[in-house]
């Protein structure tokens, strides 16, 4: 008999403790599991920058400038293409806006990159491959309608970045591009909604609908090289060749 009640004491106490490690451990996981993830906070910002003679350059600030040159690898091509084959005129001058602009903000964020010694991409990338794509593919008054609103869309999420970079970067020269590149995409936005094809609730409905940022962020981009490949300025297409280098856009 008193062995059944030691037995059973024993087995009722070891329940007990194993109720409360269990307990202590699903209170204490979430921690570990989130302390360790890829995020925001001072100790990501400082992980992710490197230091220049012109600033610390965050991972936001190599994105930006990444962004900035893919931007004029498919927007220059793309105002050269409205300038011939827009309906309007309204269209065309969008169109010379778009290549006066881009001609402008390559050759700055190529000397910017240099300086901090940056690889960047001499090709567009798919999304802007499949948007050139779609542009080619259209004529007439479809035409007009889809490149105001391609580029509309695509400047209003770049100038969201750009106000970002512009508010919290530490580098000098990234602030200076991004003071020209906010000059640069508000008057393109002026422009393309200018030729009257702007659809203005899609751009809310798209807005209202994009999805959330990921729970974590994504692994910061390659810090400054070496010897960094010479970034090659943007080429322009056997069918639209690109106009002389502007000194800067036109207010």
């Amino acid at each position: 008999m008193r062995s059944i009640n030691r037995t059973g004491l024993v087995s009722g106490t070891g329940l007990i403790i194993a109720a409360l490690t269990a307990t202590l451990a699903a209170l204490i996981f979430p921690i570990w599991s989130y302390a360790d993830r890829a995020g925001t906070g001072l100790d990501t910002l400082n992980a992710q920058s490197v230091s220049t003679r012109f600033g610390p350059l965050s991972a936001l600030d190599r994105e930006f400038i990444t962004k900035v040159r893919l931007a004029g690898l498919w927007e220059l091509p793309a105002g050269q293409q409205a300038e011939e084959r827009g309906t309007t005129q309204a269209v065309k001058t969008a169109g010379a806006h778009l290549v006066e602009g881009h001609t402008f903000l390559d050759a700055r964020v190529r000397n910017v990159a240099a300086r901090l010694g940056l690889e960047l991409p001499n090709q567009p990338n798919a999304q802007q491959r499949g948007w050139l794509a779609t542009l080619d593919a259209a004529h007439g008054t479809d035409y007009d309608q889809k490149f105001a609103n391609i580029l509309r869309r695509a400047h209003g999420k770049v100038f969201s970045v750009v106000a970002q970079v512009r508010a919290n970067t530490r580098n000098s020269l990234v602030r200076d591009l991004a003071d020209d590149a906010n000059t640069t995409v508000l008057d393109h936005i002026k422009v393309l909604e200018a030729t009257g094809y702007v659809d203005f609730d899609a751009l809310a409905r798209d807005a209202a609908t994009a999805s959330p940022p990921p729970l974590t962020a994504s692994p910061a981009p390659p810090g400054p090289l070496a010897s960094p490949d010479s970034p090659v300025p943007v080429t322009p297409s056997g069918t639209y060749p690109l106009p002389p280098a502007a000194s800067r856009p036109k207010s």
